[in-house]
């Protein structure tokens, strides 16, 4: 019985979480010994499915119709299951980002799954169980999941898996879209995309910033941090609240969740809300003037400072480190 992942596309193009997603669809498989069928929703090009073969897709299922470039989570729903009963799949993965977390219960209830949620590691099988691990209480603790139900829905944290290149043909084959007007629930009037950025989700750096920056006009020192090291941005929420930046920067309990494999944090005392949006990250650099500001008690690396000294001086060296490297 095949493993079903739900590979995700944005434009015709997919992200890290993607290929995460399919690396461990393989991992999964490879506990009973059984193959990888990755189902793709609306447009996109024959070249760009076969890369799911790549990270170890060994049957890819297109379901076409354009209908479905945009995501809707009830027509997604759907149109997977409908790819899930085709293939007789009894475990199926999705990653756990926005589209995954309003997609997941829904095929949950659609087949009749158990689900586990925030997966960080590959589960332990025992008979037709899964023990599914996910990390509790803002990442202080673990808790171990069993599934016994005959068909399981797992979503996977992004950035905890490795991208694993497995290389197989991937055969791809199409699906007539199940999907009618009526399973859309809702309808998207516009879409606007942020471009010229790396999207939070997807980033390995990050460098984030809080109101110890003292207003919107001394950002810039944090973009060009940024931009030297190939990171994304984000902020705390105060930061947000007052609009200096966007919400779609604001990492924490109430926004987004992050597991870089770097994170700096500038100007940031580091309340526990905001550190159950981030204390998965696997560096921690955190540079305040406070030296009992929360964040030095999980930072890997701390530096007691002015930000407005010691990020231009960072910020040079690393302009020479790359300049002689």
């Amino acid at each position: 019985m095949s493993v079903l992942v739900f590979a995700e596309n944005s434009g015709g193009q997919f992200k890290k979480a993607t290929f995460e997603a399919v690396s461990y669809a393989a991992a999964v498989a490879g506990l009973s010994g059984t193959d990888v069928t990755a189902v793709v929703l609306g447009t996109i090009s024959g070249d760009a499915l076969a890369v799911l073969g790549t990270y170890g897709a060994d049957k890819i299922v297109h379901i076409s119709d354009a209908s479905l470039d945009n995501f809707e989570a009830h027509a997604a729903a759907k149109a997977i299951a409908a790819a899930a009963d085709a293939a007789s799949v009894k475990t199926v993965i999705v990653s756990n980002n926005y589209s995954g977390k309003a997609l997941a219960p829904r095929l949950s209830v659609k087949l009749g799954a158990a689900l586990a949620t925030g997966a960080v590691d590959v589960p332990v099988a025992n008979g037709n169980n899964l023990t599914v691990r996910r990390t509790v209480f803002s990442n202080k603790g673990f808790a171990d999941i069993t599934l016994n139900s005959d068909r399981k829905v797992i979503t996977l944290t992004p950035n905890s898996y490795k991208l694993v290149e497995l290389n197989k043909a991937g055969t791809v084959s199409t699906l007539t879209n199940p999907v009618a007007a009526a399973d859309f629930k809702t309808k998207t009037v516009e879409l606007k995309k942020v471009s010229g950025k790396i999207p939070l989700t997807e980033a390995e750096l990050v460098v984030s910033a809080g109101r110890g920056m003292k207003g919107p006009e001394n950002w810039g020192m944090i973009e060009e941090m940024a931009s030297l090291l190939g990171a994304a941005t984000a902020c705390s929420k105060p930061v947000s609240d007052l609009h200096w930046r966007g919400h779609e920067e604001h990492v924490g309990q109430t926004g987004i969740t992050i597991k870089p494999n770097l994170y700096i944090a500038i100007g940031i005392s580091g309340a526990i809300q905001h550190l159950a949006g981030v204390s998965g990250s696997k560096v921690i650099v955190a540079i305040n003037t406070d030296k009992e500001a929360p964040f030095f008690k999980i930072a890997d690396y701390g530096i007691i400072g002015d930000a407005f000294e010691v990020v231009p001086k960072l910020n040079e060296a690393i302009r020479k480190f790359k300049a002689a490297n």
